[in-house]
């Protein structure tokens, strides 16, 4: 076969020859349909990233499945953010070499945040010999290009080229659900918090234009998607930059205006670019659900410098009234960081201080991990993990106190809730409201997919209702 030049970022196109190459290899050369397993690891852009790495594999000929042992072809899309996520990745890596000598013919992928990291992809090289593709986040596109090598030049692939595309559009895509559904609007990140390696693995930020998401959008809508949540590492910052001179809340107003019955949900804002005219945009779009996630990490001041958040704790709290006023419905959750290099006691007491004063109706919470090539890697960190820990629980349960408090509030009230699936009991099913709360009630899998008013009725281990 016609080998194709090597350009450092192809697009769509050229890698349309590799995909078909593969294709014809394996209707001619196999007598049963290969299968895929990707397992996925991190983040809702990681969970979205491989719908589009699935749906390169569906388009090259395997068909998907969930179990590794069942697969000819095995990926994980990795994540960097914490070290626990880095052990599992190793750990199932580990696993497979026995699957490799059953099945001498698999291939074995890794790709996302984790191999990034140059250090990351010399243990693999090194120390994983039987691991066949390995490319970072820039190079994802290039999957068709990096199977076909494999087959046919039959030597490992690795590609972390710190080099950034820019956003490569008309990737397939293979969706993992078919009522709600993951839509990136940008990729990168430009804020450089101290403790995160997202910058460094991901790159800077590129927004896709207007136009390719709207037509995303309208594509979703038809197929019968009733919820799309927009994704980036910051949506908040959204078109800074770009000739095209749409703005975050700009490109909310134009999804609301496409015709169907359906919400958008957004993630991750960022406090320091969220704005007033943001707030406006969600009170005043129906679409729009107000339901908000505005990461607040630490609420010592002091710690916030610390991290390079560009935000102060009043700034903070202002955004919070300023959207409790605009939509005295809405729910809000946050991230939460304990034990921050340098971090005291009464830093953390800050913290507390703002859950009781903000209320908010759930928490992520982490303690602190630290990250190899991030400034607050080198940052003096005295406090023991074990002290860290009396820390965190201590925060969990101001958290789930403050939890209890917001649900009860709730009972009696009506909901206009997206029907998920099936509850926790025979005979209940399980909905969404707008901000996010889920509420079960009596019903069958009629009812999947539809909006419906509930009225909640009383709180056990979880929220119980009456459809209306």
């Amino acid at each position: 076969m016609k080998e194709i030049k090597n350009n450092s970022f192809q697009n769509m196109e050229e890698q349309q020859v590799y995909l078909s190459r593969v294709l014809e290899y394996i209707k001619t050369n196999k007598k049963t349909q290969p299968k895929a397993c990707v397992e996925t690891y991190g983040c809702q852009q990681n969970v979205s990233d491989s719908e589009h790495i699935k749906g390169m594999l569906v388009s090259m000929g395997y068909a998907l499945c969930d179990d590794t042992d069942e697969a000819d072809f095995v990926l994980f899309n990795t994540c960097a953010v914490r070290e626990h996520a880095e052990a599992r990745v190793y750990g199932n890596l580990g696993a497979l070499k026995h699957n490799k000598r059953r099945n001498p013919d698999m291939i074995i992928a890794i790709c996302g945040c984790m191999v990034q990291q140059a250090a990351v992809c010399e243990r693999i090289k090194k120390s994983y010999p039987y691991v066949d593709i390995v490319f970072g986040t820039h190079a994802r596109h290039r999957l068709p290009e990096f199977v076909y090598k494999t087959i046919f030049d039959k030597k490992r692939v690795f590609e972390i080229s710190e080099q950034e595309s820019e956003v490569i559009e008309d990737i397939p895509i293979h969706r993992d659900g078919d009522l709600k559904g993951w839509l990136p609007i940008m990729h990168g990140c430009n804020n450089f918090c101290t403790y995160c390696i997202v910058p460094y693995v991901r790159g800077r930020e590129h927004s896709r234009e207007p136009s390719e998401i709207i037509k995303e959008v309208k594509e979703m809508v038809a197929e019968g998607f009733r919820e799309i949540t927009l994704l980036g590492q910051n949506v908040n910052s959204y078109g800074k930059g770009e000739a095209h001179g749409v703005n975050f809340a700009k490109l909310l107003r134009m999804i609301n205006d496409i015709e169907g019955d359906f919400k958008i949900r957004f993630m991750t804002s960022h406090p320091k670019d969220c704005t007033e005219e943001l707030l406006d945009t969600m009170a005043e779009c129906e679409k729009v659900c107000h339901n908000l996630h505005l990461p607040m990490q630490s609420g010592s001041d002091r710690i916030l410098k610390l991290m390079n958040r560009h935000y102060d704790t009043e700034k903070y709290y202002h955004l919070i009234e300023y959207a409790r006023k605009k939509m005295p419905d809405i729910s809000l959750s946050s991230d939460i960081i304990v034990g921050f290099p340098g971090e005291t006691y009464e830093d953390f007491c800050e913290t507390l201080r703002m859950l009781k004063k903000v209320r908010f109706t759930s928490l992520f919470t982490f303690i602190y991990s630290k990250r190899d090539g991030t400034p607050a890697a080198i940052m003096d960190d005295p406090v023991s993990r074990e002290e860290k820990g009396k820390w965190f629980k201590e925060l969990l349960l101001v958290q789930e106190k403050i939890s209890k408090e917001n649900y009860k509030d709730v009972i009696g009230k009506t909901f206009r809730v997206l029907c998920e699936g099936e509850g926790r009991e025979d005979g209940f099913m399980a909905g969404r409201t707008d901000s996010n709360m889920v509420i079960e009630f009596k019903g069958d899998n009629t009812l999947y997919g539809k909006y419906l008013d509930v009225k909640v009725t009383e709180l056990t281990n979880v929220l119980k209702g009456t459809i209306i």
